[in-house]
């Protein structure tokens, strides 16, 4: 482990692995400081893929001429998610999308990521996917649940940051260090599991490996340096929260009613 110094004394850092590192390098290369003078706010780019999902989705079930109720629900879900993500922008942006960057740079974020997503849908539509009532219910629920959890999370940690700083151990952060990005990932395995095939899995593992892992391994880093880092390391998971799955939460629950 790294360490570093706090009060005078050494401190040990949570490492961050090697393939995490070349993941962060690349995004910080090609997307934050890509070569060229800083024109747009990385949070712009991120806005302008969400604002038009809906108008690509739409402009596809007209191409491939699927206007069945799944493909409207389709169509609701993800094209509803983008600006639920402008309403939390709105309210709580992510500090790092604050970053300006070159028009290069914004090219490369939906070379190598966003765009991507607009992937899953026309897997959905060409194919005319007829999915069962239970697979519609189990894709809203997951959606739902991970919009929730998602902006729930970005909101709960902006406003304790706001106010003070060090370990927030409590709210959604009790058992998993990283419920914005469960969330996230729970929203597009809903689309995935609607697309059912298999490249719409394989992007979702794609966004959570290049993107998602490597920026929780980071967050473990910087965090480590706080007081109580040990001790909120062995109670929660780094992304899933096995303390909601083995049934500590509720006896948690109990002891403090």
């Amino acid at each position: 482990m790294a360490t570093t110094a706090i009060g005078g004394a050494e401190t040990e850092r949570e490492p961050v692995p090697a393939w995490a590192r070349f993941m962060l390098w690349i995004h910080s290369h090609l997307i934050f400081e890509a070569k060229g003078s800083p024109r747009i706010k990385v949070a712009t780019a991120v806005n302008l893929h969400k604002i038009f999902t809906v108008f690509i989705i739409f402009a596809m079930m007209r191409v491939t001429g699927s206007f069945s109720d799944a493909a409207w629900v389709y169509l609701a879900l993800h094209g509803c998610y983008g600006y639920c993500w402008l309403i939390k922008d709105l309210g709580f942006r992510d500090h790092q999308l604050d970053r300006t960057t070159a028009w290069w740079g914004a090219v490369n974020m939906y070379v190598m990521l966003v765009a991507w997503y607009w992937l899953i849908p026309w897997l959905f539509l060409s194919r005319h996917i007829d999915p069962s009532g239970p697979l519609l219910a189990a894709a809203i629920a997951l959606h739902t649940l991970g919009v929730v959890t998602m902006i729930a999370a970005d909101g709960q940690r902006h406003f304790t940051l706001k106010y003070r700083s060090g370990l927030f151990t409590g709210g959604l952060y009790a058992y998993t260090r990283n419920p914005n990005y469960l969330g996230e990932i729970m929203i597009y395995s809903a689309y995935a599991l609607l697309a059912q095939h298999w490249i719409a899995w394989a992007i979702v593992i794609y966004a959570t490996v290049s993107t998602f892992l490597p920026r929780m391994y980071q967050k473990d880093h910087a965090i480590s340096r706080h007081p109580g880092w040990a001790d909120y390391k062995a109670k929660t998971g780094l992304l899933i929260p096995w303390g909601l799955l083995n049934g500590r939460a509720i006896a948690d629950r109990f002891r403090k009613s």
